[in-house]
């Protein structure tokens, strides 16, 4: 990949990612400097700010995973747009062999192996060649693929090709966030927000859509157009203007002026069905809707224009405008419907009966279940980055009553069922000791509860013994490998897995990555009905790039009687505040705190995990 000293942070993750793959494929070099660089990559990806900015503020050791050998070379990278490490490591191997890395399935090994057979060297055509061969039947016949290897990596070119335009929610809020703020600079700007699918939070994004009110149009367009990290200006007008980032990725702003913004903000908002479904209901009674607001076509007897509380009328244009969409929403009758729930799931015919739900809010949450601390463990995956103390720090600033720590279960591979039992008979001693010592010294922080995220093999077994469970507050279980079986094995294999009384809740459920990967195939009325029965949980896992359980699942758990856990699958302290994107999902599902087990207080949680 090109190298220069503006790299966005989505550049950066994926050039430090390919130095771990050619550390690798180097013969004899070590596994945690490999780890080290993946963490590096995840923390620069997920970042709140672009790296380059933090390093130009001397902020970059803010974030977590960048230890100082990774900080020098990004200071050489940011400096001099080049990075003599990483030239002497990446010039071993043919380019093509980081741009395979992009398709799902496909490791540096693979990878390696794929470009060798097919003689494939340039980075430029790599996906399309080896599409290509395999459509011919020619990666089949590589030793070690194989038929099965050959389709997967089939499905994984389409999934890569489907996926390129489009932006994880969390990368997404973050570029809105900075035009948003940049946006707000000026006083001519009265209110400002996201719109289309950010604004309902949908789990990936296309360009991004943004709405203003101001009665001075030109003035906003002047400054939008003036954003520092623009890369060129596409369009400005009158009312719209749209700029590309550095990313390649659209940014468009609409004016109103304020008496008429929450038209314009409820009809951008979206959904393209929901507004249909909305025009089609507001035609029945008289009325056409427009981003400008609400025209009168004909007046039906009972229709009286209450003006103020945000309604004004235009009397020779029989137009209602109206600033806030809440107003918009009362004049049509119905109740106001939350931005996640307009995409035409019945949620008009709920509102026409004011019996929508009244949606789970970040404030209801009062713990997180699924955290990975840096407290080794010797895992089968990858470690965490911050100590308990850090963790728990964060925690009590979030309100929180309680964490759970699930560090991955002790590899099965390179170690013996007792070594593997020592091991967590220490975490115990350590946690205990950690909850002693907070309440001897009466510190805020939250109880830590003492968990494990386990494995489920293939064949349904689970990766840490039953005789380490008993040490244990409660332990989820997760899908990692062989996501390829067929619904049937795949279901059972769930199933066996969450079979045992400590295992409390199925981990990112689906197994899905956002723009990676798609989910396993599961029979989910037969797990819906074996988790209401053995009183299991599913959790809505709020990192980025799973987001999992997905939103439409989501309903439909509930809608069997499932509870919820909301966790943030953190492998660093910042990582807690992921929390907004998993109640993001819970929304957009429909649910009500309620519905969700980390909403009860800690006492309440007590009692629930001593339930063996």
């Amino acid at each position: 990949m090109k190298i220069d000293k503006n790299l966005t942070n989505s550049e950066i993750a994926e050039l430090l990612r390919s130095v771990a793959a050619a550390l690798e494929l180097s013969q004899g070099d070590n596994r945690f400097r490999i780890i080290a660089y993946e963490r590096a990559a995840d923390s620069i990806e997920h970042a709140s700010s672009e790296a380059k900015d933090l390093w130009d503020e001397g902020n970059l050791s803010s974030l977590p995973g960048i230890g100082e050998s990774i900080a020098s070379h990004l200071n050489e990278l940011f400096s001099t747009g080049q990075v003599k490490y990483f030239k002497h490591i990446l010039q071993k191997f043919p380019p093509a062999i980081f741009e395979l890395l992009k398709i799902s399935g496909i490791g540096p090994k693979s990878s390696l192996r794929l470009c060798k057979a097919l003689g494939i060297n340039k980075a430029h055509n790599a996906i399309s060649r080896l599409q290509k061969a395999a459509k011919s039947g020619q990666v089949a016949k590589i030793e070690g693929f194989g038929p099965d290897s050959q389709s997967a990596i089939l499905k994984g070119i389409g999934e890569y090709q489907n996926r390129s335009h489009r932006l994880l929610l969390s990368a997404a809020e973050k570029t809105a966030s900075e035009v948003i703020a940049w946006l707000k600079k000026i006083p001519e700007v009265k209110s400002v927000d996201p719109l289309g699918s950010l604004r309902r939070r949908v789990a990936t994004v296309g360009d991004i859509d943004i709405s203003v009110a101001s009665d001075q149009p030109d003035r906003v367009i002047a400054h939008f157009i003036s954003f520092p990290r623009k890369r060129r200006v596409l369009e400005a007008g009158e009312h719209t203007a749209s700029i590309i980032l550095p990313n390649d990725h659209q940014v468009d702003i609409m004016i109103q002026p304020p008496e008429s913004y929450g038209s314009l903000l409820q009809h951008f908002t979206g959904s393209k069905f929901h507004n249909i479904a909305l025009r089609e209901y507001a035609l029945k009674k008289g009325l056409s809707l427009s981003e400008y607001g609400i025209k009168i076509v004909k007046n039906p007897p009972s229709l009286k224009v209450r003006e103020g509380l945000g309604v004004s009328y235009d009397r020779g244009k029989k137009l209602v405008k109206f600033s806030s969409e809440q107003s918009f929403y009362e004049f049509l009758d119905l109740q106001y419907i939350p931005p996640e729930l307009r995409e035409n799931q019945s949620e008009i015919e709920t509102a026409l009966n004011n019996q929508l739900p009244k949606l789970v809010e970040q404030s209801d949450i009062r713990g997180d279940l699924q955290v990975h601390s840096n407290l080794d463990v010797e895992p089968s995956h990858d470690l965490g980055l911050s100590s308990i103390s850090q963790l728990a720090k964060v925690a009590a600033d979030l309100c929180y009553d309680y964490l759970g720590l699930t560090e991955h279960n002790p590899s099965v591979i390179d170690h013996t069922e007792q070594q593997i039992y020592q091991i967590m008979q220490m975490k115990t001693n350590i946690i205990h000791t950690f909850n002693q010592s907070n309440e001897n010294k009466h510190e805020n922080y939250p109880h830590v509860f003492n968990g494990v995220e386990i494995d489920i093999h293939p064949d349904g077994s689970r990766s840490l013994p039953d005789s380490c469970l008993d040490l244990l507050d409660y332990a989820c279980v997760s899908i990692h490998s062989s996501f390829s079986l067929s619904r049937k094995e795949m279901t059972k294999r769930v199933i066996m897995g969450l079979d045992h009384p400590k295992v409390r809740f199925l981990a990112h459920p689906t197994a899905r990555l956002l723009l990676q990967r798609e989910g396993i195939d599961l029979d989910w009325d037969a797990i819906f009905d074996f988790c209401l029965k053995k009183n299991k949980w599913l959790e809505i896992d709020s990192w980025p790039n799973r987001l999992d359980l997905p939103d439409n699942l989501v309903r439909e758990a509930i809608g069997h009687g499932i509870q919820l856990v909301i966790n943030t699958d953190s492998h660093s302290a910042q990582d807690l505040y992921y929390m907004k994107y998993g109640v993001s999902v819970a929304r957009r599902g429909w649910v009500k705190a309620g519905n969700v087990i980390n909403t009860k207080t800690l006492t309440e949680m007590r009692q629930l995990l001593s339930i063996y």
